[in-house]
């Protein structure tokens, strides 16, 4: 596992466009997906997250054209998500470009499908999505797919944890509960996930700033950081987290220009 914390731009798509909304709903335009790629990984970004969200409601794989686009505008990891349903869909994706495949509704319904996609094109290309809700009586949280629509009844430590099992090597884990908000990512669950399993967690959902990104990643136990709704309303830059987070104490990697030490006691004010 690498020493360096990650943050990853996140590019939810649908029609084509990059949208965002608080709780998977009251969704709004944000940009054109790989004008938006090409520009978080020029500014740090270790890697980008496409999910086409609509994939999964329509019942239709994700958009091949745009991930090949997308692909080819980058120097980072790319991972992509969106209706993936069999071995031959993960392999599409593979074949367009992508690094790894992110699966969430479509193993729900068939976990086996995460033995198949890892025996077949590595464990390595494979990312469990799991998101997750508080559940009514505030205790723990349940999974849900289909963009959050749909109540599964699983737990998400114990679907990490048999996801893992079966063969998934990282597991983007969102709060749906926390998505958007800029209420912070949800550390708990974070933690009790990242304690489940051997492998990578990305927390996702929340972030409303440096602090929150130290907290998931150091008490919440998390490799990586998820970063949409801060980006796409230009509230911070990568290479501004990124600054932030090294001078708290936390491993990140360097981006091509680092800053001087007076745009460092700047940011510290």
């Amino acid at each position: 596992m690498s020493l360096y914390k990650r943050l990853i731009a996140c590019l939810d798509v649908t029609g084509g466009r990059v949208v965002k909304g608080t709780r998977f709903v009251d969704l709004v335009d944000a940009g054109d997906p790989v004008e938006l790629a090409a520009h978080y990984a020029a500014d740090g970004a270790d890697e980008i997250v496409i999910l086409d969200i609509g994939a999964t409601h329509d019942r239709r794989p994700a958009l091949l054209g745009l991930i090949s686009r997308a692909a080819a505008a980058l120097d980072v990891p790319l991972a992509v998500g969106g209706g993936v349903t069999s071995l031959d869909d993960a392999a599409a994706f593979l074949d367009a470009g992508a690094d790894k495949v992110s699966v969430n509704s479509g193993a729900l319904r068939d976990p086996g499908l995460l033995d198949c996609i890892s025996a077949r094109l590595g464990s390595q290309s494979l990312v469990i999505s799991i998101d997750a809700a508080r559940s009514a009586d505030g205790r723990g949280w349940t999974v849900r797919a289909v963009s959050g629509t749909s109540i599964t009844g699983r737990e998400p430590v114990a679907w990490a944890r048999e996801a893992v099992q079966r063969g998934a090597g990282e597991v983007l884990l969102t709060s749906i509960d926390r998505d958007g908000t800029r209420a912070g990512y949800d550390v708990t669950l974070t933690r009790a996930v990242s304690d489940a399993v051997p492998v990578p967690v990305i927390c996702s959902g929340g972030a409303g700033g440096a602090d929150d990104i130290v907290a998931a990643l150091t008490d919440g136990g998390a490799s990586a950081a998820l970063l949409a709704s801060l980006l796409h309303r230009g509230i911070v830059t990568i290479a501004d987290l990124k600054t932030a987070l090294a001078v708290r104490g936390v491993a990140v990697r360097p981006i091509a220009a680092s800053p001087s030490p007076e745009e460092l006691t700047a940011w510290l004010g």
